[in-house]
């Protein structure tokens, strides 16, 4: 699994016009599942986005991590994150899990995410979503568990 995570300052998410999650300081993690994957990247994935040190200490170094702060959590599904972009034109989505198999391991996550973290929102798998955010920093990272 992938996740692009961005500290952020806000982040919301709608859909059809209207707001279906939304969060203060804390993480946007946008979220791919490639076809190997299992619950186990899942969790795996889960542990070092709450894990992953990106918020500044007392000494503004970034030391604390997202179970340090208590900040949201925004998980969206976004399928162009598997995209093999390595040659051509246009992306290749032949790493990518079929849609059921992406639909379930995503809902697996946001619901162990809802059971270890106070604040989760979350977009909708396979919806047209416009998010929109205020990237603190920027700080920006990728985060794999299976390499491909």
């Amino acid at each position: 699994m992938i996740a692009l995570i961005q500290r952020v300052q806000e982040a919301r998410v709608v859909v059809e016009g209207c707001c279906i999650g939304e969060i203060g300081p804390g993480i946007l993690a946008l979220v791919g599942v490639e076809k190997n994957d299992d619950s186990a990247h899942a969790d795996r994935l889960l542990q070092r986005i709450l894990g992953y040190r990106i918020f500044a200490d007392q000494d503004d170094k970034m030391n604390l991590s997202l179970n340090d702060t208590g900040g949201g959590l925004l998980l969206v599904p976004q399928f162009t994150l598997v995209a093999d972009t390595r040659k051509g034109m246009r992306p290749s989505f032949s790493l990518a899990a079929e849609p059921e198999k992406g639909r379930d391991l995503f809902a697996y996550l946001e619901q162990r995410a809802r059971e270890k973290h106070p604040q989760v929102a979350s977009g909708r798998f396979a919806a047209d979503m416009q998010v929109t955010l205020t990237n603190d920093g920027p700080v920006t990272f990728w985060l794999q568990t299976n390499k491909s």
